[in-house]
């Protein structure tokens, strides 16, 4: 089972990323859940959301604390909360920065895990391009895509479409594809 927990600020999207993500395994075939987790419930406080993917049918409910991905969605978060808190080793760690991973104090725990599993991504410049609004949700699973293989750009797409109609849909796709080519450039380089 695959297990990822999703770590932003309330009105970024964290709660419908992990929909976004459960509707693409979905279409994938997969099993899937998703669900959130609040502190308080206002603009810009702290929240999880959890996604679970499997081939079979998934009887866990409790929140993720073994995550095998996390999707950090606000780099301030980083110095704020423990949202490395048991990753599994040979995890993946996507982050919403600009900056690069020493730029954010990471070298440590990226030298714990194997090359290429910790990763920065500018979801939110990426966003603010295609939707005019900073918000990484969309952009964050195209890259979580490239950066794990696990789903592919086409389910994200999918899942984004499912969720959203429209224009909104379409900037969004667009911004997750975006940012998939944009890893899958890194990985080549």
């Amino acid at each position: 089972m695959l297990q990822i927990r999703i770590h932003g600020r309330g009105g970024q999207g964290v709660v419908t990323a992990a929909e976004m993500l459960s509707i693409a395994a979905f279409e994938q075939g997969r099993h899937a859940q998703a669900f959130p987790s609040f502190g308080s419930e206002r603009t810009g406080a702290p929240v999880v959301s959890f996604c679970r993917i499997d081939d079979k049918p998934i009887r866990s409910r409790e929140p993720i604390s073994a995550p095998d991905v996390l999707i950090i969605q606000d780099a301030n978060l980083l110095h704020q909360v423990d949202v490395f808190q048991g990753l599994v080793p040979n995890g993946h760690v996507l982050i919403n920065s600009g900056r690069t991973v020493s730029e954010l104090g990471l070298d440590e725990i990226a030298a714990r895990m194997p090359p290429g599993h910790v990763i920065t991504l500018p979801a939110t410049e990426i966003a603010q391009k295609h939707l005019g609004r900073p918000l990484p949700n969309a952009v964050l699973l195209g890259g979580f895509a490239a950066l794990t293989g696990m789903i592919t750009l086409e389910a994200v797409v999918h899942g984004i479409h499912d969720k959203f109609k429209g224009q909104i849909a379409e900037r969004n796709a667009a911004a997750a594809t975006e940012a998939y080519d944009l890893l899958r450039a890194k990985e080549t380089q």
